[in-house]
């Protein structure tokens, strides 16, 4: 990807960005929980979920579709080259994604400062994860150094 993404002074209060939509598959699904010790029937077992739940199929974790979400922003090009640091985020998981739902996330700046040190400013982004049904699923606040121009 040769194209740069937005510098502190290019990324607007009054602009909501979009990302591309990705589907959740089931081997996204095994990788993520298999690898990262995910064991919990929620996940894993079908039989649980049917028997024990109000959901009827397995859920993927929280963490699968904020990461997915994450991957998602960072391809949509708005970080590349720009973005300096994650330095954190507040998380509300609003409703359970399932192995096939589609997700695009919801991008838009509601806040940003300068720092002391030039060259940088630290932007709180507000994300809203939302499904093939027009549901959002989660939100998040996330604050992100970002380059400045000069």
């Amino acid at each position: 990807m040769d194209k740069r993404g937005l510098y502190f002074e290019e990324l607007l209060t009054d602009k909501t960005y979009y990302t591309h939509r990705r589907t959740v598959t089931e081997a996204d699904h095994i990788n993520f929980t298999t690898s990262y010790g995910f064991f919990e029937p929620l996940f894993m077992d079908q039989a649980y979920v049917e028997n024990e739940t109000p959901y009827g199929r397995r859920i993927v974790p929280g963490a699968l579709t904020f990461s997915m979400a994450e991957g998602l922003t960072i391809l949509s090009g708005i970080l590349h080259g720009t973005g300096i640091a994650f330095l954190g985020v507040e998380m509300n998981v609003l409703k359970p994604v399932f192995i096939g739902d589609t997700i695009t996330v919801e991008i838009a700046v509601i806040d940003k400062r300068e720092t002391k040190k030039s060259g940088h400013g630290i932007v709180t982004f507000s994300h809203r994860v939302i499904n093939q049904d027009n549901t959002v699923v989660m939100e998040y606040k996330i604050k992100r150094m970002m380059r400045c121009k000069g």
